[in-house]
């Protein structure tokens, strides 16, 4: 995950969550590893954005799953997901925001956005993958 393509995807997504009226967000990138890239805080974003929206991409990251599926999956088998956020020291966040970066089959990093309800953080990120991902490197 490239440096410049990390921040245009923290671009569009605040771009996106002026477009919807969120609250003040917060994104940030991790590469394949799980390391940040980039990360940013609107002004008025919470202290603790920042930290959501990392633990959602790690989440993603981590089980190679968007936080979307993921949410859903706790629903389903709560104990699994109980005991991986035990396992990950608190690192895994299974709520919507969180979306896996691929170039085809390639995991490229993962993408993580807080700061508003998990389903319009969802929205930011996707509309945000959409608009960059889909461009050339």
């Amino acid at each position: 995950m490239e440096l410049e393509r990390a921040q245009g995807l923290i671009s569009a997504v605040f771009a996106a969550g002026k477009v919807r009226a969120t609250r003040p967000l917060a994104a940030v990138v991790v590469d394949a590893g799980g390391h940040v890239v980039a990360s940013a805080r609107q002004d008025g974003a919470t202290i603790a954005r920042h930290d959501f929206a990392l633990a959602k991409a790690w989440s993603s990251i981590a089980l190679g799953l968007d936080t979307r599926e993921l949410a859903q999956r706790a629903e389903t088998n709560p104990a699994f997901f109980s005991a991986a956020c035990t396992l990950f020291s608190g690192r895994l966040l299974p709520t919507p925001g969180g979306i896996v970066l691929r170039d085809g089959d390639i995991i490229l990093g993962a993408l993580g956005v807080s700061g508003n309800t998990g389903e319009a953080d969802d929205a930011c990120a996707e509309a945000a993958v959409r608009d960059v991902m889909a461009l050339p490197t």
